[in-house]
């Protein structure tokens, strides 16, 4: 361990030498295509370079991920033309997954066009950094959220946060959520949507991602740009660095859909030009699991502008002759629940807020529970082993933050259990979404008292109490 850290300490003072001396010395026949960034508009500017001038822009940053890592790979033919980006030996072992290649494999499409100089680019809507992720084409795949740039993060890009939290930190964050856990949330959705098998979760992952287009502090920048002087200059000293790049940055990566535009549009359409009633029946499937699943995560921010419609009309087959009807193409009607990283609070909202649910003013909204949805989920539900699963795979996926506190992590099961419960008697009693979210707020918490002798018989005889929220937030309406 004391000839690492002198060894650490050796290349870290080479690096300041080579940092020292980069104004005097110059390579002309060394050529770094530049790939900036495209320019943010004022406000975001500003915003950025004063974040970088603070005094918090000199914070060390906080790393997520395996203490164990792999040596250094040998460098990819257009390292030179990169000098910024980690190198991705880093993020081999963290950016797999053996039992699901397709995503594997997408995230290092992403990885490879990062590499080749074609970087995300940041979504200019919104209160969080958060950016579109392309492939080597240049076409969007995915959007990636960093979890220090979230909306509460402390490398936030936007600075409507930073105002609200300077001029009413009486209000400022919901008390009702983990603050920075958003990343996880957006994950844990879509975990619930597969073992549930609803389908209208983009598929999510957590990721590590490195870009120059990503929002760092200065220190973390000028490190890497000495580090890479460093290495070209003193290659036998460069080996030694653990890093060459930035640091990769840890996110939720969400599969792109293509074709779907905001609920708000769509719900507008199908009021001035109502649905046929095939479609109408579609529709309403898909609506349904949308409400099942932000009533079990306990959304927090499900507005009609953070979900999606895709709706394709009917058209005739160009292969089509004459009148012949049976040629025409079906309408499609497909549902997509994105911005989730509001969810699984570790209390009902009790404060300001109440948060509502806003589909549950839709018309659909009170339509009874269907028996195609009730026979999806009912029987999931109502198995208690089912949902000690859910429960231990959201704990494997909330465990990888190095925040994880297993005390508040209990209270947000007892929440999603609660809410198991009250979806549960819903679909017994054919209810509707809004009959649904008009049931009294649940916990359902494991009992403290254990009884057995053996981890194998305590294990058998958790048991869990009920128990009713009394105290309501002052605006039931927003």
């Amino acid at each position: 361990m004391t000839s690492d850290t002198e060894e650490e300490a050796t290349t870290e003072a080479a690096a300041a030498a080579a940092a020292a001396t980069v104004v005097v010395v110059a390579h002309p026949h060394h050529h770094h295509p530049p790939h900036p960034p495209p320019p943010p508009d004022r406000s975001l500017s500003t915003a950025s370079e004063a974040s970088e001038d603070s005094a918090t822009a000199l914070l060390p940053d906080v790393t997520f991920g395996p203490a164990n890592h792999t040596g250094m790979g040998s460098p990819r033919s257009n390292r030179e033309s990169q000098p910024l980006l980690g190198a991705r030996h880093e993020l081999d072992d963290f950016n797999h997954w053996p039992d699901d290649p397709h995503f594997t494999d997408l995230v290092r499409q992403a990885e490879t066009a990062i590499e080749n100089g074609i970087y995300p680019e940041r979504i200019y809507q919104g209160s969080s950094g958060s950016y579109f992720v392309k492939n080597s084409n240049g076409k969007v795949i995915s959007v990636f959220k960093p979890k220090d740039e979230e909306p509460y993060g402390r490398l936030n890009p936007k600075w409507t946060k930073w105002l609200h939290k300077v001029c009413c930190p009486c209000c400022f964050g919901r008390s009702c959520l983990v603050p920075n856990q958003g990343y996880l949330s957006e994950a844990g959705a879509s975990l619930v949507d597969q073992k549930l098998q609803l389908n209208v979760v983009p598929k999510t992952r957590v990721v590590k991602l490195a870009s120059e287009t990503f929002n760092y502090t200065r220190i973390d920048r000028e490190k890497s740009r000495a580090k890479k002087m460093v290495s070209e200059r003193f290659p036998k000293v460069g080996r030694h660095f653990h890093r060459i790049g930035l640091p990769p940055k840890v996110g939720s990566f969400q599969v792109f859909v293509e074709g779907f535009k905001d609920a708000d549009y769509w719900l507008r359409r199908f009021e001035a030009e109502p649905l046929g009633e095939t479609t109408s029946r579609q529709f309403q499937l898909q609506f349904e699991r949308l409400v099942i699943l932000d009533y079990i995560i306990r959304n927090t921010d499900r507005g009609n502008d953070n979900w999606l419609i895709k709706y394709d009309k009917p058209e005739l087959d160009d292969q089509g002759e004459g009148e012949d009807w049976s040629l025409v193409k079906p309408p499609e009607v497909k549902v997509a629940a994105i911005d989730n990283g509001l969810a699984f609070p570790f209390k009902h909202p009790d404060s300001w807020r109440a948060y509502p649910y806003h589909w549950a003013w839709l018309p659909w909204a009170k339509v009874p529970f269907s028996q195609e949805t009730r026979d999806l989920v009912l029987p999931l539900l109502s198995d208690m082993n089912f949902v000690q699963e859910l429960c231990d795979d959201m704990k494997s996926l909330f465990g990888t933050d190095k925040g994880f506190d297993r005390h508040i992590f209990e209270r947000q099961m007892s929440v999603m259990r609660g809410q198991i419960l009250n979806l549960t008697q819903a679909l017994r009693d054919s209810k509707s979404p809004v009959q649904l979210v008009q049931m009294p707020a649940v916990i359902v918490e494991r009992s403290k008292g254990r009884v057995g002798t053996t981890a194998r018989f305590r294990s058998f005889s958790d048991t869990f109490t009920q128990s009713f929220q009394e105290k309501s937030p002052f605006f039931s309406w927003c």
